[in-house]
């Protein structure tokens, strides 16, 4: 019986080294794929197309088939992309219903600080810090029924004080500072531990208001009578100022053929998960990140 479980755990073991030594292989010829495929390099295009999908986190993020961006990755990106001699112009294509205040802030000072003209596209979702990206960019077309807007910040979060009281377990706080666990989820907040966070909040919101304001060549204060947290329809954004153009990618490439005077030849940067990255989401919570409460406010 012993010698038959050994068998059986030498061909599993056998097993999972072929499965490793595929998927370093695969990984192998998929970046070879990459780089003659024009991902890694411009190879006859002048437009680089950069899609901005799922929610945006600084780094890190959820696992295995999680819809996340960092904001680490598409600057790298964009940076790509202002180096690459043949790029003329950049689009975003933007799918995001926001996320991370400071992901967000991070991505747009870096298009702000691009050099080449880009353009946003809103598909179907643009909102909060998703539209706080799109307005860092020259030129914003969007979907008459894409979701934008949403100009505010959110800290919620589930609170369990009561749940455990219920059931008489104990949180014992043990703390150096009065305000060091404001914000747990293991008992409510009092008056001045609610009074502290939204301060922290409306301070974020501020930012965003401004940020937007200087994109959208807007005073502060007709952001600040729009930033209620509202969505808005890709019409009603136009309406306000806070998008140029109704319409799709096309309308990006017309608006670049007219600025630059050239005929766009587009290649699209997409990201392919590493093996490690793969390895790791297989074990990773696909949620984490996504209820960050008041320790990682979300412009959303």
């Amino acid at each position: 019986m012993a010698k038959k479980e050994t068998r059986i755990g030498m061909k599993i073991i056998i097993g999972l080294l072929i499965l490793f030594g595929l998927a370093i292989i695969g990984s192998f010829l998929a970046a070879l794929i990459m780089i003659f495929s024009g991902v890694e390099g411009s190879f006859g295009a002048n437009v680089a197309v950069i899609p901005v999908e799922g929610v945006l986190l600084a780094t890190g993020g959820g696992g295995f088939g999680s819809d996340i961006l960092t904001s680490e990755d598409l600057i790298e990106d964009i940076e790509y992309a202002e180096e690459d001699d043949n790029i003329e112009a950049v689009v975003f294509l933007i799918n995001s219903p926001g996320g991370s205040a400071v992901a967000s802030d991070e991505i747009a000072t870096a298009i702000l600080e691009m050099e080449k003209p880009s353009v946003a596209v809103i598909r179907e979702v643009g909102a909060s810090g998703g539209y706080w990206v799109a307005s860092a960019n020259d030129h914003i077309v969007a979907n008459r029924m894409s979701v934008t807007g949403s100009i505010g910040v959110i800290g919620s979060y589930l609170s369990f004080g009561r749940f455990l009281d219920r059931y008489n377990v104990t949180y014992n706080q043990l703390i150096s500072g009065d305000r060091k666990d404001a914000g747990t989820p293991f008992r409510e907040l009092d008056a001045d531990e609610r009074a502290y966070i939204q301060e922290k909040l409306d301070a974020i919101h501020w930012y965003f208001i401004q940020a937007v304001a200087a994109n959208r060549n807007m005073s502060a204060e007709d952001v600040d009578a729009l930033a209620d947290g509202s969505i808005l329809l890709g019409y009603e954004a136009l309406e306000l100022g806070l998008i140029d153009e109704l319409g799709g990618e096309q309308e990006a490439l017309d608006w670049i053929n007219a600025t630059l005077h050239i005929e766009p030849v587009t290649v699209v940067y997409e990201h392919e998960p590493s093996l490690m990255e793969v390895l790791a989401g297989l074990r990773a919570d696909p949620l984490a990140g996504l209820d960050a409460g008041v320790s990682v406010p979300m412009a959303r």
